[in-house]
């Protein structure tokens, strides 16, 4: 299950793109591509989400036989650049919502009480193999779970710094090496007979998902976005906890097992715990530093809301769809 060093092999290629920056990595090409391609190019599509995504696992684990001077290549950094740029073009033009942050918090809140979401579809109706295909997707950000919000870490500070560590710090086990929540989620999918396998399921990740990492990753690593990070993070923790309820309840009647159960009703209490820390503390404290961040901290929040709008569409449409199987 996996090289010994975790990391996962290259994918196939979905299209000129991302062939160019399979190309590059494995050392057979010098041309990666070229900015005019890319500002062309769908910036949600399989080809330049696949691209993008590649780039930025060489900051996380990297990839089986490449290189990993290339996390600093110049020529990738640039090209990564471009992807970056067409797709964040494309969130600013395409997000719609408030700009204020207690309005963009207040649009999450509160869920519906008849939602149409992947969690209330699993819990009322959803079957085994379609627990199992949600949990395939998910793997490509939960047996990462934690790290993308770390980059934020040193540029914080005070009360934001402090209750982002707080949250982090339960995220990865509270020290614990069994309680840490990518592995109570690598037990969730070796109880489901799934691949383990770090980035095992890259291959046949969505768009849609892709494009959510990516936004995790995009907001992570650039400094001038730590309020979108921020934000970020607040969407994930304030919706995780009804979700969790809800995705609980769906492992129960599908009969998923008990490693399937633990990791969401284990979410339910963190993460409303986890709430609290993050709109008072993280959110509240940054702010108060720094208030000019208010805009990107609730451009954060809606472009989350978003992104997983968008995957929980692409499931739900191929889930309903006749003869579906």
């Amino acid at each position: 299950m996996g090289n010994i060093r975790n990391e996962p092999a290259l994918p196939t290629a979905r299209g000129e793109i991302s062939a160019a920056v399979i190309s590059f990595l494995r050392g057979d090409g010098e041309l990666l591509p070229a900015p005019g391609s890319v500002a062309a190019s769908d910036a949600y599509g399989d080809d330049l989400q696949l691209a993008l995504y590649l780039c930025y696992e060489l900051h996380y684990r990297g990839f089986a036989g490449v290189d990993p001077a290339l996390e600093w290549n110049p020529a990738l950094l640039t090209a990564r650049a471009a992807l970056e740029r067409r797709y964040l073009e494309a969130l600013r033009t395409d997000v719609t919502g408030p700009t204020d942050v207690d309005d963009a918090l207040a649009g999450i809140l509160v869920e519906p009480a008849h939602g149409t979401g992947v969690p209330h579809f699993l819990e009322e109706r959803g079957e085994l193999w379609q627990v199992r295909e949600y949990v395939m997707q998910r793997s490509l950000y939960h047996l990462k779970e934690a790290d993308p919000h770390a980059w934020v870490l040193p540029r914080l500070h005070g009360r934001a710094k402090a209750g982002m560590a707080a949250v982090e710090y339960d995220e990865y086990g509270g020290g614990r090496a069994e309680r840490v929540h990518a592995q109570l989620f690598a037990n969730l999918m070796a109880g489901l007979g799934l691949d383990t396998t770090y980035g095992g399921y890259l291959e046949d990740g969505h768009a849609e998902m892709l494009a959510l990492v990516n936004l995790m990753s995009l907001f992570g690593l650039h400094r001038r976005l730590r309020g979108s990070l921020v934000g970020h993070f607040a969407a994930v923790e304030i919706t995780s906890s009804p979700a969790s309820r809800r995705l609980a309840a769906a492992m129960k009647r599908t009969g998923a097992g008990p490693a399937a159960e633990f990791f969401y009703t284990e979410h339910v209490e963190a993460d409303a715990v986890h709430e609290q820390v993050v709109r008072h503390e993280v959110i509240g404290g940054l702010l108060q530093e720094e208030p000019e961040l208010a805009s990107d901290v609730a451009f954060g929040i809606t472009a989350t809301s978003y992104a997983e709008d968008r995957l929980a569409e692409r499931l739900l449409g191929a889930w309903q769809r006749p003869g579906m199987r």
